[in-house]
């Protein structure tokens, strides 16, 4: 039987229990019964111990009248008086007799035996029948026991009075077998007179008990505490006994007579014994049927839960439709129900997953993984046939610019409509339209050439130079489209997807409409991606560089800072310029890991300085997703405490185009930082087409003027007025004006005329390491012109 089963279990349990409660009801009764049998004969023997002695005390009262009337007749009494010998022992023989007295004597008054029916005398009757005389010389007779051979007599001993008292008469009666089966009879109790011989071992004198039982029954009474008045087990013959043992006669010699009263345990339980089997029969019939039931019971349980263990196989293996057919009104009926309710419940969600999984809820057109799932099927097919197959990928132009404008909802009912005009230019049914997301589709093309695809393509982008109106509004729609096709272009759906994709993207960067991969146009991608790998490689094993240009007061030449740029060494290609990397940098995200590094090289630059009593001001360039960053503060204030440097030691600066990308954001992320105290300022200002409206809200602190615009101030009057008409912008908006691009003295000096605060050029110093920052520090002395103009103005 397997016992992991729940119906064996249950089983089992049953039968345990039942098992238990019955073996623990039939011994706690047998024991009661035991207990109780036990308790009753103690009580017996108390009682049969009394009618024992009362029945010798009889014995004694019957043998003491016999004895009295001996001592009452005249006869004998003359006989006495006239010392008669023959007569007197005739008369003591023949009354003995005639009582059941198998011992006369008659004794005198000087206590000397003078007649006697006994051969010869002895010693224990003599002294036995001495001591009655003595206890009844004021009294009318005595009666005792006394050991006589070897056996227990009942003795009496009366005065022969004439009137006065001339003589004893003694008379010995034997206890024999008519006197113990008397006993018996009237108490049904065992009776034993053992009598202990002139060593002190027991024999049994007379006895109820069988002759075998009987002889055994001095052996018990050779063991260690078996003289008390109560024995409460004796094993003899196979038999237990409990007995009360009653002292008859000890003689001066040590010999000894007890009277054993015994009961047999066996006997008296005997009646029990048939209740006892009864309710064995009945615990054993009660154990049969509790099998029975539980079996059954454990069958009407455990077969409803493996029906309902079948389902739950069912619905793991995704079968939902057979309904459960359990129809019961307790707990399993309500678990059975409940399986239904969840059998039907995951059924539906099973329907609106799939939905969701294989089908786009906006145009209900397959999505990308039922596209790709076509897509391996149509390449199966073909391994087999040998055809081919193409995809075209689609993206839609100008659809960002519609979602904003016009927003969210506008744009879903244009994608819809898209999806209805793409299903309408399929050419063949069994061509396939879906959404891979956003704005882009795919049209998977079944056994089709390049030359079909091709003309696919252009059927789609002549559909979509058709405006489409909805919601009042027209639009005007482009798209770029990417061909890719099996076995030309790749074996496997995923190969093809990424490579259309590609495709794709060419056709939009390039606006040339449709374009068919080409593995020349996925180069640029594998080297983009390289070019990924090796930043991430040279930010772990710190490759940049920290570059510093000085930034000087015009007015004095005294330097009041430096701005922060970055410079990469590789160790293969050498010195990369900025130019090479950050435009990547910028559009991969990877800026961000990039700005967090300048930032903490400078923060640690600028303590090393100060720790040296030189106190700049160090400027660091934030990029647009710098911006959208909504933690780039709480990670710049960790990198101000852990270098214990002030906000004012550091200044970041922000281009117009990257406040403008998304100026909400970008102002939420500016608020932070100066509500830290870090100064900001606006880079290349004059080359972005930023809102002034914007730019009076934004808590910027400098204004620095793009180099275009200052390297040819000096032949350029545009130039120039551009450069005092910002200087004094930034100044009635309370801002300091910094010029870059500053290569010449007479720039410096222009500058400085203009009112300019500050500025930074080759001039006065070109982006140079850290070392060679420190050794220009030391060396840098403002032109000397610069303190004649001041000598000049004082």
């Amino acid at each position: 039987m397997r016992l992991y089963r729940l119906e064996n279990r249950i089983v089992a349990l049953f039968i345990i229990l039942i098992t238990v409660v019955q073996i623990a009801g039939f011994v706690a009764i047998r024991q009661a019964i035991d207990g109780n049998a036990r308790a009753s004969i103690r009580e017996e023997l108390v009682i049969g111990e009394r009618v024992f002695s009362r029945l010798l005390e009889q014995n004694a009262q019957k043998l003491t009248q016999g004895a009295r009337l001996l001592a009452s007749d005249y006869g004998f009494r003359q006989a006495i008086g006239t010392d008669d010998r023959d007569t007197i022992n005739s008369v003591l023989a023949n009354h003995g007799a005639r009582i059941g007295a198998s011992i006369a004597m008659l004794i005198g008054t000087d206590k000397l035996v003078r007649a006697s029916t006994l051969d010869s005398q002895d010693g224990d009757l003599t002294e036995s029948s001495m001591q009655l005389i003595e206890s009844t010389e004021a009294e009318n007779g005595a009666a005792g026991n006394a050991i006589v051979g070897g056996k227990l007599y009942q003795i009496v001993a009366v005065p022969v009075k004439a009137p006065v008292t001339i003589a004893w008469v003694v008379m010995g009666f034997p206890v024999d077998e008519k006197l113990v089966a008397d006993m018996s009879a009237l108490s049904s109790l065992q009776v034993s007179v053992l009598v202990t011989d002139k060593n002190g071992g027991w024999r049994t004198d007379v006895s109820t008990l069988p002759r075998e039982v009987a002889a055994m029954l001095p052996q018990e009474f050779k063991k260690p505490g078996m003289r008390a008045d109560f024995v409460p087990q004796l094993d003899i013959h196979d038999n237990e006994y409990s007995a009360r043992v009653l002292r008859l006669n000890r003689t001066n010699d040590g010999q000894e007579a007890i009277a054993v009263l015994q009961r047999s345990i066996s006997e008296a339980v005997k009646p029990y014994r048939r209740l006892q089997l009864i309710l064995l029969s009945i615990s054993i019939i009660g154990v049969v049927i509790a099998v029975i039931a539980s079996a059954l019971m454990a069958r009407r349980i455990a077969s409803p839960l493996r029906e309902l263990a079948d389902v739950a196989q069912r619905l793991e293996s995704g079968d939902y439709r057979e309904p459960i057919h359990i129809r019961r009104r307790d707990e399993i009926g309500e678990l059975a129900n409940a399986f239904e309710s969840m059998r039907t419940g995951i059924a539906r969600r099973e329907l609106k997953i799939g939905r969701l999984a294989y089908w786009d809820q906006l145009t209900d057109l397959p999505n990308r993984v039922q596209f790709a799932d076509l897509l391996r099927e149509s390449i199966e097919r073909n391994k087999t046939d040998g055809g081919s197959s193409h995809i075209l990928m689609m993206d839609l132009d100008r659809f960002q610019q519609v979602n904003d404008v016009l927003g969210h909802d506008f744009g879903d009912d244009l994608l819809r409509q898209v999806a209805r005009r793409l299903s309408d230019q399929m050419q063949r049914p069994e061509n396939k339209v879906a959404r891979m997301g956003g704005d882009e589709f795919a049209i998977l093309l079944p056994d089709t050439d390049v030359e079909q695809a091709l003309a696919q393509a252009q059927r789609i982008l002549r559909a979509l130079e058709l405006p489409l109106s909805l919601q009042e509004h027209t639009v005007d729609l482009g798209a770029g489209i990417g061909i890719a096709g099996y076995p030309a272009h790749g074996a496997s759906s995923d190969v093809l997807l990424s490579r259309a994709e590609v495709a794709m993207y060419s056709a939009k960067t390039g606006g040339r409409g449709v374009v068919v991969y080409d593995p020349a146009i996925d180069q640029t991608s594998q080297e983009s991606l390289s070019l990924l790998s090796e930043l991430r490689r040279a930010l772990e094993r710190d490759e940049f560089m920290l570059y510093l240009q000085p930034k000087l007061d015009l007015a004095s030449g005294s330097v009041i800072g430096a701005e922060a740029l970055v410079r990469w060494v590789h160790p293969e290609k050498g010195f990369i310029g900025p130019d090479n990397f950050i435009p990547f940098a910028e559009t991969t995200g990877f800026i961000r890991m990039l700005t967090i590094w300048m930032l903490e090289k400078t923060a640690a630059f600028c303590s090393e300085l100060q720790l040296r009593g030189t106190h700049l001001k160090f400027s660091v360039n934030l990029s647009a997703r710098d911006l959208m960053d909504q933690d780039l503060a709480m990670r710049f204030a960790e990198i101000l405490t852990r270098y214990r440097l002030s906000p004012v030691s550091m200044c970041l600066e922000i281009t117009e185009s990257a406040i403008m990308d998304d100026p909400a954001r970008a102002m939420a992320t500016l608020e932070k930082l100066s509500n830290m105290g870090v100064s900001l300022a606006i880079d290349d200002f004059g080359t972005g087409y930023s809102s002034l409206a914007y730019l009076k809200r934004l808590p910027v602190d400098e204004l620095k003027i793009d180099k275009s615009f200052v390297m040819n101030m000096e032949q350029d009057m545009d130039d120039a007025r551009i450069v005092r008409s910002t200087i004094d912008l930034g100044h009635n908006m309370g801002l300091r004006v910094i010029a870059e691009g500053v290569e010449s003295e007479a720039v410096w000096f222009l500058l400085r005329q203009m009112g300019c605060d500050q500025g930074q050029g080759y001039f006065m110093g070109k982006p140079m390491p850290v070392e060679r920052f420190l050794e220009w520090l030391q060396h840098w002395r403002p032109p000397e012109s610069l303190d004649q103009s001041e000598n000049m103005a004082v």
